[in-house]
C-alpha cells in the first residue's frame, strides 16, 4: 500500500510537468495576426506624414510602404470551423521604408500586440514596385522568416496592391477571399496553378522567368486578370499577358482543369465548347545545334451552347465542322501568346527550357544562362485536336 501512493504521487509530480506547458510562449490573443501583405510604392498615407511632423522618425528611405491586413483570432475559427455567415472585421495598418523586416518591426510602435506572420495566407505586390525593384529583394525577408509559411500565396495588382485589401462586403476578408479564389481554376482556365514561396524561392534562384496572377481592383471588386511577367535575368516585372493568354498557356502546358473556348462558326452564330479534358505533350528536337519544339494538345469537350437555330447539333456534320472552328480559334490563341513570349517579351514561361532540360541536358548546360534569348528565335510547331463527346442534355 505504501509502494502504492508514493508511486500515485510520483505519477501527479509527473503530470504537472507534462501540463504547465511551454514558459515561454505567447497567448494568441496578445498577438496581432496578420493574414495578408501588400507591397507598394513608397507613398506614406497621412496618419504616417503627420506623426513624422510629431517627431515619429527613423532614418530611412521612402521606397516601399507594406501594408499587413489584421485579423483577430475569431475570424480564423469562424473560416475554419463554420460556413455560416458572421461579421469578421479586419484591419490594414501601413507603413513606409525601406526595410520589409524593419517596416515589420515598427508596426510594434504603433499596436499594443506584437504582429505574426504564422497565418499569412497572401503576399500582393504592385507591378510598379516589381518594376522598381528587384523580386528577389522584395521577397527576401518572407522567404528567410521561419514565422512564414512557404505555402503563403503570391500575386501581382495591376495598381495599388493596398486596394486589393479592401472590401465592400462587411462579412469578408479581403486576404481569406483572395486565397480561396484559387480554387475556382477547376472551373476556368484563367485562373492560374497556383504559386507559393516554395515555388518562387526556386524560381529566383534558377533565374528563371516566371509568372503570377494578376488582380485588378475597383470599389472594393477584385478579379483575376491575366498575369504579370518577371524576368529571370533582372528578376523585375517587364509586362503583362491578358485573361486568354494564361488560358493559351494552360493549353501549352496542358495544366488546365476547366473552361471554355468561345468562337462563331460559318454563320457568324456563338458556339461555345466546354473542356472536359485536356493533355499537352511537349517535345524538344536537335538537329545539330537547332532547337525546336512540336506540341501536341488533344482535348475532349462539349458543345454547351450553340445559338444557330438553323443546324441540327447531334449530326456528325455539325460536330466535325464545329471542332474545327473551335482548333482554329485555339490556334489563333496560341499564335497570340508565342508572339508576346517569343517577340515581344523574350521570354520563356511555358516551360520549353524544363523539357530541353531533360531530354537534352548537354545542351541545356550551354544554353541556360542566356535561355530566354535563345527561345525567343526557337521555332515551335503544335497539332491540336478537339474532339466533341457530346452536346448537353438538349437538343432539337
Amino acid at each position: 500500500m505504501y509502494r502504492f501512493k508514493n508511486l500515485l504521487t510520483l505519477l501527479l509530480l509527473s503530470s504537472l510537468v507534462v501540463t504547465q506547458g511551454c514558459w515561454s510562449s505567447k497567448e494568441i490573443e496578445d498577438l496581432s495576426v496578420y493574414a495578408g501583405l501588400a507591397l507598394d510604392v513608397g507613398e506614406r498615407p497621412e496618419v504616417e506624414r503627420n506623426l513624422e511632423r510629431e517627431g515619429a522618425k527613423y532614418e530611412k528611405k521612402n521606397l516601399i510602404t507594406a501594408t499587413i491586413q489584421i485579423v483577430p483570432i475569431k475570424s480564423f475559427e469562424r473560416q475554419e470551423k463554420s460556413k455560416e455567415k458572421q461579421l469578421l472585421k479586419y484591419s490594414n495598418l501601413r507603413l513606409t521604408g525601406d526595410s520589409v523586416f524593419e517596416i515589420m518591426r515598427q508596426y510594434s510602435t504603433r499596436r499594443e500586440r506584437p504582429v505574426i506572420g504564422h497565418h499569412l495566407k497572401v503576399i500582393v505586390v504592385s507591378t510598379k514596385v516589381a518594376q522598381q525593384h528587384k523580386m528577389d529583394q522584395l521577397m527576401d525577408f518572407v522567404l528567410r522568416d521561419n514565422d512564414i509559411r512557404p505555402s503563403c500565396r503570391v500575386f501581382f495588382s495591376k495598381r495599388k496592391a493596398y486596394d486589393t485589401f479592401i472590401s465592400n462586403q462587411p462579412e469578408e476578408v479581403p486576404a481569406f477571399r483572395i486565397n480561396s479564389m484559387i480554387n475556382n481554376s477547376f472551373r476556368t482556365n484563367k485562373i492560374m496553378n497556383e504559386v507559393n514561396l516554395t515555388k518562387i524561392d526556386g524560381l529566383l534562384h534558377s533565374k528563371q522567368s516566371f509568372l503570377l496572377q494578376n488582380i485588378v481592383s475597383s470599389k472594393g471588386e477584385i478579379e483575376f486578370s491575366g498575369a504579370g511577367i518577371i524576368k529571370g535575368s533582372t528578376s523585375k516585372w517587364i509586362g503583362d499577358l491578358n485573361q486568354e493568354n494564361v488560358e493559351s498557356l494552360s493549353w501549352i502546358q496542358g495544366t488546365g482543369q476547366g473552361g471554355v473556348i468561345k468562337s462563331y462558326n460559318w454563320r457568324n452564330e456563338i458556339i461555345t465548347y466546354e473542356i472536359k479534358s485536356m493533355k499537352s505533350k511537349m517535345t524538344a528536337k536537335l538537329q545539330g545545334d537547332a532547337i525546336s519544339f512540336h506540341v501536341a494538345i488533344e482535348s475532349n469537350g462539349r458543345l454547351i451552347e450553340n445559338w444557330d437555330t438553323k443546324e441540327n447539333p447531334s449530326e456528325l456534320a455539325y460536330l466535325e465542322g464545329a471542332e474545327k472552328v473551335f482548333e482554329k480559334r485555339l490556334t489563333t490563341m496560341i499564335d497570340q501568346v508565342m508572339r508576346k513570349m517569343q517577340s515581344k517579351y523574350k521570354v520563356d514561361v511555358a516551360g520549353f527550357g524544363k523539357v530541353l532540360s531533360i531530354k537534352y541536358p548537354q545542351k541545356w548546360k550551354m544554353v541556360k544562362d542566356n535561355w530566354d534569348e535563345v527561345f525567343s528565335r526557337v521555332p515551335v510547331t503544335f497539332e491540336i485536336k478537339l474532339k466533341i463527346t457530346d452536346f448537353g442534355s438538349s437538343t432539337k
